[in-house]
């Protein structure tokens, strides 16, 4: 099996968010993510880390706060 367990970063700690991961694509300011189920999860974070020989992906939380002023400067910029 190809598929990865995603654990979301806290702190020092890492935290399963989703097992059995099989795809990942970005979403609006995010990450969506779907497992062999087809089970999907939305999630506010990047991708930190990702060791697929053993199965696993890190994630780390994006700050709101950043990701709206991003979108309001691109805005402004087009």
């Amino acid at each position: 099996m190809c598929e990865a367990n995603a654990y979301l970063k806290d702190g020092e700690n890492e935290v399963m968010f989703m097992e059995s991961v099989d795809v990942i694509e970005p979403y609006e300011n995010g990450l969506k993510l779907i497992d062999i189920f087809g089970m999907q999860k939305f999630i506010q974070a990047k991708i930190k880390d990702m060791t697929l020989l053993n199965h696993r992906i890190i994630l780390e939380k994006i700050d709101s706060e950043l990701v709206q002023i991003k979108l309001n400067i691109e805005s402004s910029v087009t």
